[in-house]
């Protein structure tokens, strides 16, 4: 039993050592430089107290990345559950080739967010624009990605379009773990295939309903390669009277905070993050799982 233990011991210490390193090291020397004035060159580093902390209250880029991520994030969790959950259900039925649909519509999240970023950039900047002008398609003519108001909405169909062929797969595996006889003794019953739906499978899949929307909710806060080569923050718009980039989600703008050597307002961005996806992913879960025991 003991040697066993060892055993155990020395196989998970590699990894516990790299997550130290990695993870918990780092994490305590962020909140430590949060609360300094850190730039990132200087060896001099003075304690401010909570100071950057109270500066980004008043900071409108910061402000305006906050909110749009929020929103960013709300859209991806209705339409890449929304998207993945019907292609769950055409996948799951007797449609002919199934399968090869499966691994169709899983394809897209193999993609990286950098190389995926360029094509849907080429996509909206060329192919479109080029046909709008074409055949006089006025909507086409100008880039989703230069307008404000519709560049959140573009960036939100490129992650459901990568996104929803994963989230898919964990509806599809729910689907499979319910009882057919369940959906056969309602369509005996004279139930529709909708009611069949509503009243049956989603009940039974509450489970896969609070990891997919956890981890939708989780990649959407955090998105930063898509966002940095789909549009790079851009276009420009205007916020609380000052300039700013109209699709600059959080985690970009932390990024460009710290690329400018303002490392420790960075940092103190990055607290704020952590504490924002803590809090909401606990309360999303929490939520989820008491409907779950409901259900």
């Amino acid at each position: 039993m003991k040697q066993n233990r060892a055993v155990n011991i020395l196989f998970v210490a590699p990894c516990v050592f790299a997550f130290i390193m990695i993870i918990v090291i780092p994490f305590f020397f962020g909140l430590y430089y949060s609360v300094t004035d850190w730039n990132g060159v200087s060896n001099s580093v003075k304690f401010v107290g909570l100071k950057n902390f109270h500066n980004l209250l008043s900071t409108p880029d910061f402000i305006y990345s906050f909110l749009i991520t929020v929103a960013y994030t709300l859209m991806n969790i209705v339409f890449i559950n929304v998207v993945s959950f019907i292609l769950s259900l055409i996948v799951t039925s007797k449609i002919k080739r199934r399968n090869f649909y499966r691994a169709g519509f899983f394809v897209p999240y193999l993609i990286g967010g950098i190389v995926l970023g360029y094509i849907w950039q080429f996509i909206f900047n060329n192919i479109l624009v080029s046909l709008g002008s074409l055949y006089s398609i006025k909507f086409l003519e100008t880039s989703f990605l230069s307008l404000p108001h519709t560049v959140i909405w573009t960036m939100a169909f490129v992650n459901t379009w990568q996104y929803a062929g994963y989230i898919m797969l964990i509806f599809v595996a729910s689907i499979q773990s319910i009882p057919s006889s369940l959906m056969e003794a309602a369509n005996v019953d004279g139930a529709s295939y909708f009611s069949r739906v509503i009243h049956i499978l989603v009940p039974m899949m509450a489970n896969a309903f609070t990891i997919s929307i956890f981890l939708t909710l989780t990649t959407s806060f955090k998105q930063f390669d898509m966002n940095l080569t789909l549009t790079n923050g851009g276009p420009a718009t205007r916020f609380m009277d000052a300039p700013v980039k109209a699709s600059q989600l959080l985690a970009m703008n932390i990024f460009d905070t710290a690329r400018a050597n303002r490392m420790a307002e960075a940092q103190a961005k990055a607290v704020v993050l952590f504490v924002a996806l803590l809090v909401v992913s606990l309360i999303q879960v929490s939520v989820n799982k008491k409907k779950e025991v409901e259900m």
